[in-house]
């Protein structure tokens, strides 16, 4: 490994050369990730192709596209960056996922699921009008191809006269196992012996047949079409309109640099499928491939997490939907494939049949959920924020224009770390605060979710959001967050006659610690727990800074649209004219690193939020 410098010298390897490179990249990973934390599984799954491809294409010349990304640290150790791998996912290291601004080999941003065909087919058309001759190459897991997108990139390149190479890469599973009849059709064609050979045989043998009369040859025409249907893998792939190569072995490096050759020599789409198995060469990831999907440092002897806090507002959502599931009958979960991560894991397990996964297929989830609500239940959809966004039109149109009881628990809200720009959770408050007939809450700590959850499930009647972000909050943050949810109405939980600070959900606790700070220097705070994004408590808001003069609002998103901006909005139409100081994340994408360093840099710790308030007091 120590001579792979660029994908030139994996062109100099023979097979067994490659064969222990591929164990040292192993080796390598687990080291590497068992002290940055990050996605392991996936990149033990894709080494050997990843050196196939870079073997038999000429990156960046010809453009790889890694679908989501996560699974690209093979591709980023051979294209230069190994010596930077002790810096993955850290601030002003390098990214989890593929990056332009990172190396010429990373040819296009991705972090979301079901996007690189897309990319790909543009790539395609833009050469071939610019007239190009270089390759473009999807790399999609089997999971993403569940995302709606995959398909309609799919049905447009499949009638293109485009060469373009989708390497579908299918180890089962996308995070959590995967779901779905697509699942089963290429477990199908994963496990039928006969699939493996019957492809070019079926036309072989019909065209060997000697001239014969017009109607025996149209029903040998149907006949053929029909034995296609029973014996040729991937029909669904070859109806679309692209040449499919496979199943092949994806941990086979002479097949692979074999049927990656054709498809390079091929006209027009083409689909390899590839075989993987998720953790591959490290018996923990193999064993339980889900938790070492994304995973925080760990010790590689024993394969556990270095240190665990205790459970996370996920964990706390979870445990509390099953216990209100266990009281109403109507209440049923929605995920999009990821039960684990949202904390729905223990709700699959006690009511399997008032749960459903639906797969990387936000849109879907969000209409499903809408149907389940018109019909008379009452769905909870619990998704990433940053995933969120890419159903916005099915919360606005079908959801909220109809005011169906749908509960959107938006887990991973704010900022959310090491993952970087494309899963910062930034920019819910901004795209749902618009929305007429939603409302959204925050809660500040374990038992204000509760609470929350609570309320939005047995009081509430219409579309309704709850966000919270990834980690531990305190189980009481202070005894008045312990009273119970009303519609629209915050609480006061520190007195004070100099400033009125305005916090919602996480920042309530910097907003606490910033007004002790500042009460030692003898200037007091009204503190503000606003609980309610939309409706706002305009009555406890307006009260206190008529007593004070001054308000500072504090949010874990976008100041842009965000829940300040509804402050200030609120301002107005009450014709209030007082200094107002809004803090929050600036517009702009916000790059990886800690949580706790991402709010030092953008002076949303306590101490930046006390030294801000000075300069309004001064």
């Amino acid at each position: 490994m120590e001579t792979i410098k660029s994908p030139d010298d994996i062109k100099k390897l023979n097979i067994q050369q490659m064969r222990q490179l591929a164990q040292e990249i192993r080796e390598f990973l687990i080291n590497s990730v068992s002290k940055t934390g990050g996605h392991l599984a996936s990149n033990l799954g894709v080494v050997e192709l990843t050196l196939a491809l870079h073997k038999v294409f000429n990156s960046p010349e010809d453009k790889i596209i890694w679908d989501v990304g996560h699974q690209s640290y093979v591709h980023k150790i051979i294209t230069g960056r190994r010596e930077k791998f002790d810096t993955l996912r850290q601030a002003g290291g390098i990214s989890g996922f593929p990056k332009t601004s990172e190396s010429p080999h990373d040819v296009f941003n991705t972090g979301h699921s079901s996007t690189s065909i897309s990319a790909a087919l543009g790539m395609a058309k833009a050469r071939d009008i610019k007239k190009g001759e270089y390759s473009v190459i999807a790399v999609i897991g089997d999971g993403a191809l569940t995302g709606g997108m995959s398909f309609e990139a799919l049905n447009d390149a499949g009638r293109s006269p485009n060469n373009i190479i989708v390497v579908l890469n299918d180890n089962e599973m996308s995070i959590s196992r995967n779901v779905g009849g697509l699942s089963r059709y290429l477990s199908k064609i994963r496990t039928a012996p006969i699939y493996f050979k019957m492809k070019e045989d079926v036309s072989g043998i019909l065209s060997r047949i000697p001239a014969i009369g017009e109607s025996t040859a149209r029903a040998l025409d149907r006949a053929k079409g029909a034995l296609k249907y029973i014996m040729v893998p991937g029909i669904i792939f070859e109806e679309l309109g692209f040449k499919y190569l496979g199943p092949i072995d994806g941990h086979n490096l002479e097949e692979l640099n074999d049927v990656l050759s054709r498809a390079k020599q091929s006209k027009g789409p083409v689909l390899v499928h590839v075989c993987t198995k998720k953790g591959m060469g490290y018996t923990y990831a193999e064993k339980n491939p889900l938790v070492f999907h994304g995973i925080s440092p760990f010790d590689i002897e024993t394969g556990e997490v270095l240190k665990y806090n205790g459970p996370g507002y996920s964990d706390i959502f979870g445990k509390e939907l099953v216990k209100l599931a266990h009281e109403d009958d109507n209440i049923v979960a929605i995920t999009a494939a990821m039960p684990q991560g949202t904390g729905l894991g223990l709700f699959s397990k006690e009511f399997p049949g008032r749960f459903f996964d639906v797969g990387i297929a936000e849109q879907h989830a969000v209409t499903f959920a809408a149907g389940l609500a018109a019909s008379g239940l009452k769905p909870v959809v619990a998704i990433y924020s940053s995933f969120l966004q890419r159903a916005y039109d099915q919360i606005l149109h079908d959801v909220a224009l109809q005011n169906l009881h749908v509960v959107f628990a938006i887990d991973r809200a704010g900022v959310v770390g090491e993952d970087g720009e494309t899963h910062q959770g930034l920019f819910d408050l901004s795209y749902l605060r618009q929305i007429p007939n939603m409302s959204i809450m925050a809660p500040c700590d374990n038992t204000e979710l509760r609470l929350m959850l609570e309320y939005a499930l047995k009081k509430h009647k219409g579309p309704i959001a709850i966000r919270y972000p990834r980690g531990m909050g305190k189980e009481k943050l202070v005894e008045a967050t312990s009273c119970g949810i009303e519609f629209g109405r915050g609480v006061k939980i520190k007195e004070g006659k100099d400033f009125t600070v305005v916090a919602l959900g996480s920042m309530v606790e910097t907003a606490l610690k910033a007004a002790s700070m500042l009460e030692q220097m003898g200037i007091t705070c009204d503190v503000i727990d606003a609980r309610w994004a939309k409706p706002m408590d305009m009555k406890l808001i307006s009260a206190s800074v008529h007593k004070t003069g001054k308000a500072v609002v504090i949010e874990d998103n976008t100041v842009v649209g965000g829940f300040g901006s509804g402050v200030l909005e609120e301002f107005n139409k009450a014709g209030i004219n007082v200094p107002v100081k809004l803090l929050g994340f600036p517009d702009q994408f916000i790059k990886h690193g800690s949580r706790d360093y991402l709010f030092e840099k953008y002076k949303l710790d306590p101490e930046s939020v006390k030294n801000e308030m000075l300069k309004l007091w001064k």
